[in-house]
């Protein structure tokens, strides 16, 4: 044993030995790289600093472009994609992208939306268009099947409809006859008048005995449609408009108020007719947001965008009500939305005659977000009919409800259905988007960059994740929301695509340009500053206009740097005469040396020497066929870096 633990001991001392020579190894090789080190070279730097002398080029136009883009500095991004577009050249479909955010966020609405046109257009991304009455079934028909419904054993003969779930009782409207009082008649149906019921329910499902409520809530005309705090004190609920002097009208059953109740000692009382209302229109079908500081309802108020829409007030510490605001027209139409409903992870749930449904009131839902009500879905069928469906609720965390329906295989006129969610409706909204990012140059996977998400409406951070060690990135988001994903790093330029909504999955692949730079003995500054050619006319070696935009590049990092030192080498391609493609090669280096040298830059700091295709890249030697992009390849200049 003492045997064993001596071996352990030593193999312990061992380990730490080669982990302290590891260590000094590394130590060592980081101070080599420094004494090695020339200089810091930022790439957009000295982009902007050949731009602001003059020089044109978009290249240049690009680079300075994206560095404002991606730094949030739109004004200044704008005028740089300005000069890009120009120019008389090709440019990539995503400036037209990045141009019209720019446009977008600095208020040339118009502008933006003509690039970004364009970029639709070049990237193939189909527009949404208007959708026939065939397409919407086919998507109303994608998203059924998710729930099972059964109908409740109360329902009677006459109208039962609208559930809340409150101190452990369902309560609901009925036009029920308990017999114990002879009740009017609704000049509406020829029905009995609406009042306010509940029911004891279990966790099975089981149910009690019904009872009306108590105290002062139901009266001798329509009470329907109640909703309840979570501590049960307080109901809101809706009720003929019983103002004095009003209740005479002819047309007083047409007339909804909204009202507040407390419950006291096993009684509904204290009865207020709440702000909101009005003696000439309707508000009706009270619904609770998650925090209860909201209060939506349903109203043909004057400001209605149809025949009734929802509306939505804060309710105050003190229970005053605030201003009414109108939903919008993403969920309000010319026709009649109604019965909302709003879960406890902020979705709101309404049934809608003017979406396209299967027929009548369908039920529709929608997530409330930051910005704004999210994309409309159809919850399809069974919850959805041929007839009306209305008056949803639903517990997000046990899948279970209850939804109303006059569907013909029902008891009465309308009746209550429970249900069963067992697939997340949410589920109908999630996509997908994946992807790898890698090195442009190198093409070795980047682990750790970031990728951001950016909604391309509002440009509001939606989703941030990182790559793994591999480079691979996935993420879950909203199907029904396009997107700018971004992928960016340290010492790497940042790269951005656009990703359209409506798309189960995409892969978005990203190739990031590093851009910063420990510059080290024998680093070629071409590859740093993006330079892949010097270009010259042909057998010619003096310096054309658009080289000098290159050179320029190198001039600004040996006037930044004054220990640094260069040699200048030029290559050819393989065509043409071996020794004079030396010879030319090398005038076309010496050329270059001398643009330097007439700019200031010290002879003792530059070398040359042309190669002419004596280093070729790849396999396009004499006599093999190649491209023009293979024999690009080993056109080149090159500008190795040393210290003075």
């Amino acid at each position: 044993m003492r045997h064993k633990y001596r071996r352990y001991i030593a193999l312990l001392f061992f380990s730490f030995m080669l982990m302290g020579s590891y260590s000094q190894e590394r130590k060592m090789q980081k101070a080599y790289k420094k004494y090695n080190q020339l200089a810091f070279i930022n790439a957009s730097e000295i982009y902007e600093e050949v731009a602001q002398k003059g020089y044109r080029s978009a290249e240049l136009f690009k680079k300075l472009g994206n560095t404002y883009y991606f730094n949030a500095r739109y004004q200044e991004a704008s005028k740089w994609y300005g000069e890009l577009f120009g120019m008389e050249e090709t440019v990539e479909g995503v400036y037209y992208l990045r141009y019209a955010q720019t446009l977008k966020a600095t208020g040339k609405d118009k502008q933006a939306r003509e690039f970004f046109d364009t970029y639709i257009e070049k990237a193939g991304i189909e527009k949404e268009g208007l959708l026939t009455a065939s397409d919407y079934l086919k998507i109303i028909e994608k998203n059924s099947g998710r729930y099972d419904m059964e109908t409740l054993p109360f329902n009677t003969d006459g109208i039962d409809f609208g559930v809340a779930i409150g101190n452990g009782k369902l309560l609901f409207a009925s036009t029920r006859d308990t017999g114990t009082v002879l009740k009017r008649k609704s000049a509406w149906d020829g029905l009995t008048f609406l009042d306010l019921y509940e029911v004891p329910v279990n966790d099975n499902g089981e149910y009690g005995d019904i009872k009306k409520l108590e105290g002062g809530v139901n009266t001798r005309f329509h009470e329907s449609s109640p909703c309840i705090t979570r501590d049960g004190k307080t109901m809101y609920f809706t009720r003929n408009n019983t103002t004095p002097g009003m209740t005479k009208e002819k047309d007083q059953t047409k007339h909804l108020k909204i009202y507040r109740a407390s419950f006291k000692e096993g009684r509904w009382g204290n009865i207020e007719d709440l702000s909101i209302n009005g003696d000439h229109y309707s508000t009706a079908h009270p619904a609770l947001s998650p925090a209860e500081d909201k209060l939506y309802f349903i109203s043909d108020r004057p400001e209605a965008i149809g025949a009734t829409d929802i509306f939505m007030t804060a309710i105050h510490a003190d229970g005053s009500l605030g201003k009414v605001e109108n939903l919008g027209e993403k969920i309000n139409t010319k026709g009649r939305e109604s019965f909302p409903y709003v879960t406890a992870r902020n979705e709101l749930y309404f049934s809608s005659d003017g979406h396209f449904g299967l027929g009548g009131y369908d039920v529709f839902y929608v997530q409330f977000k930051n910005n704004g009500p999210g994309n409309l879905i159809n919850t399809g069928r069974p919850v959805n009919s041929e007839m009306d469906d209305f008056a949803f609720t639903i517990d997000t965390e046990t899948h279970k409800g209850y939804v109303s329906s006059n569907r013909p295989e029902g008891k009465g006129y309308d009746d209550i259905y429970a249900f069963t969610e067992h697939k997340d409706i949410r589920d109908l909204l999630r996509s997908r988007i994946y992807g790898q990012v890698r090195d442009k140059d190198t093409k070795e996977p980047l682990a750790g960059s970031i990728i951001t998400l950016l909604d391309h409406e509002t440009g509001a951070e939606e989703i941030t994740t990182h790559t793994d060690s591999l480079g691979n990135y996935e993420v879950e988001t909203d199907r029904f929301v396009s997107y700018r994903v971004r992928a960016s790093r340290e010492q790497y330029s940042t790269d951005e695509t656009f990703a359209p909504e409506g798309k189960e999955e995409q892969e978005l692949n990203f190739e990031l340009k590093r851009n910063e730079y420990d510059l080290l003995e024998g680093d070629n500054l071409a590859v740093m500053l993006g330079i892949k050619d010097i270009y010259f006319d042909f057998d010619k070696w003096n310096i054309r206009p658009d080289a000098e935009v290159e050179l320029q590049k190198i001039l600004v990092v040996m006037k930044k740097y004054p220990q640094l030192r260069i040699d200048i080498r030029s290559h050819t391609d393989s065509r043409g005469d071996d020794a004079y493609n030396l010879l030319l090669s090398d005038r076309r280096a010496r050329s270059t040396m001398q643009y330097l040298i007439d700019r200031g830059i010290a002879l003792g700091r530059l070398s040359s020497k042309g190669y002419g295709e004596s280093e070729l890249l790849n396999k396009c030697v004499n006599g093999i066929k190649c491209s023009e992009e293979e024999h690009q390849q080993n056109r080149r200049s090159e500008f190795i870096a040393s210290k003075l």
